[in-house]
């Protein structure tokens, strides 16, 4: 990167996303390696709790309505972003990475949600 420039980390929580990066506190939030100032301030939506509510709020609302309105079943199968956070259906492990880590068979969601 360049000289200057800057990484706001908002994954530090989970192990972060840049080689470099390290937890920050709010009193010493950034640090700098080879130039580039980093900002990993771990629980970042912490300083604004009102602020990020209305955020996760607006993000997660119309995936609740879609499966209050229409079932989970329905949902899922007409929204693959909802697909793609299915870990587990009808017996049957629909998230590779986790069936990849216990060693057990993987089976997409869709050929799951059609039967």
């Amino acid at each position: 990167m360049k000289p200057g420039s800057v990484i706001v980390d908002v994954s530090i929580d989970q192990g972060g996303c840049a080689e470099t990066s390290r937890p920050t506190t709010h009193s010493k939030p950034t640090f700098t390696v080879g130039e580039v100032i980093h900002y990993c301030v771990a629980n970042m939506p912490g300083a604004v709790p009102r602020t990020s509510t209305f955020a996760l709020d607006s993000a997660t609302r119309p995936f609740v309505l879609a499966l209050a309105d229409k079932g989970f079943l329905w949902a899922l199968i007409e929204d693959v972003h909802l697909q793609n956070g299915l870990n587990v259906c009808r017996g049957k492990l629909t998230y590779r990475a986790v069936a990849d880590a216990l060693g057990l068979p993987y089976t997409p969601a869709a050929d799951v949600l059609r039967r």
